[in-house]
Formats: C-alpha cells, structure tokens, sequence
C-alpha cells in the first residue's frame, strides 16, 4: 500500500508528465510547418496574391495553427501577408535583426535567391508564449516572392 506522501509524489509527477505532453502538442511540428507552406503555396497559385495575402494574414484563418502561422514577404524583404501581426505588412524587414544581431531577413532572402525550399534558424517572439525563443522558419521561394512558416524551438 502507498502512503499519501508518496501517493502525492506519485500524483505530482503524473501532472507534470501530462503537462509536458500537452505542452508539446501545442506546439508546431516542422512536418507541420512545411505541409502549411505547401498549402499557402498552392493557395497563392490557385487564387492570386491579394487573395492569399489577406487569407495568411487573418488571425483566425486557415493559415494560423497555434503557435504557426504563414509569413510572406517580396525579396526585398517587403512583408506581404503576416498571421501573427498585421502591422508587419507592408515594412521593408531586411535590416531586422533578431536579439543577436543576426539580420536573418537579409539571411533569409539571400539564401530565397537559391530558388530551393530551405530551413533557417533565428530568435523571435512567440505568439503564444509572449517570450523571445529559437525558432526554425521553413521557406520556399515562389517567383518575387517567399513563403514562410516557422516552429518554436525548445
């Protein structure tokens, strides 16, 4: 028989596990990533880039999934479409830098120059969380333009 003391311990780390487990399932997969950028991507050629500019930027539409959500920028780092925060669009980001000084928009349109889908790591806010974290931004380049999804790293 276990006594309470270790029926409380027992009990602690049961929650914590759950917890944890939880915790993950709230956040985006880079499978998860990738498969929302293809859609966006598809999207845009069926319907044209207003179209798609306006549905990547709807918090509350098919391009937002928890802590993922579809950016799209011209290569001159213009943003187009931006899920989390609508006041991006429309800003030239190619000098932003992250809380390292990494100026990963320059970073990431120069490597967009390639024409290949890649994956580029910075720090950036989540929208969830609220906190500067890793994150890995999954990228295909799409004529002038590039679209973007990214996963919080932990």
């Amino acid at each position: 028989m276990i006594d309470f003391s270790a029926r409380k311990l027992l009990l602690a780390g049961v929650i914590a596990a759950v917890s944890v487990a939880a915790s993950a399932a709230e956040m985006a997969t880079k499978p998860e990533a990738e498969a929302m950028v293809r859609k966006a991507v598809a999207y845009l050629k069926a319907n044209g880039r207003d179209k798609t500019f306006a549905e990547a930027s709807k918090k509350d539409g098919q391009f937002v999934d928890r802590d993922l959500y579809i950016t799209i920028y011209t290569t001159d780092g213009t943003v187009q479409a931006h899920g989390a925060n609508a006041r991006m669009i429309g800003k030239n980001t190619l000098e932003m830098k992250d809380v390292d000084g990494k100026a990963f928009i320059k970073e990431r349109m120069a490597i967009a120059a390639k024409k290949a889908p890649f994956w580029q790591e910075y720090k950036f806010t989540n929208p969830v969380s609220g906190k500067i974290e890793p994150k890995a931004m999954y990228c295909v380049p799409e004529d002038d333009m590039v679209v973007c999804g990214g996963v919080y790293l932990k």
